[in-house]
């Protein structure tokens, strides 16, 4: 069966999406941790990161690098934090999120934004992709 984010890739699910390519896709966390809680996935589906192959697990850090950079054009904050968890969707994804305290990166913390506010900033981040 196929994961959420397999779902999203094949246009069944919409997604607030930032950056795309061929083979990696970064769209906005629905449920953040912070204003700007981004998620870069490849397009293959494979549940473990370090079951990637090492030329994809590679692009996959070069997309979200280049993610992370218009991510922090586009949201104040000190830096751009990465996490790997991998848990909750049995897809690999890269957590990218805004950093203005450790406390940021605590999963259990949350914040809410209207569909408009997030149509606007994944149209920020976009254009500064």
């Amino acid at each position: 069966m196929a994961s959420i984010f397999t779902k999203i890739i094949n246009g069944e699910i919409p997604a607030y999406k930032v950056a795309e390519n061929d083979d990696f896709l970064a769209f906005l966390d629905v449920n953040p941790n912070a204003k700007g809680h981004t998620l870069c996935i490849p397009k293959k589906e494979v549940n473990k990161i370090f079951d990637l192959d090492e030329n994809t697990y590679m692009a996959l850090m070069r997309f979200s690098r280049k993610v992370a950079i218009a991510l922090e054009k586009t949201v104040p904050c000190k830096r751009i934090g990465m996490a790997v968890v991998g848990l909750e969707v049995p897809h690999v994804h890269v957590h990218l999120i805004p950093l203005n305290a450790m406390n940021d990166m605590n999963f259990k913390n949350k914040v809410e934004l209207s569909e408009n506010e997030f149509e606007q900033l994944a149209e920020k981040i976009r254009q500064n992709f």
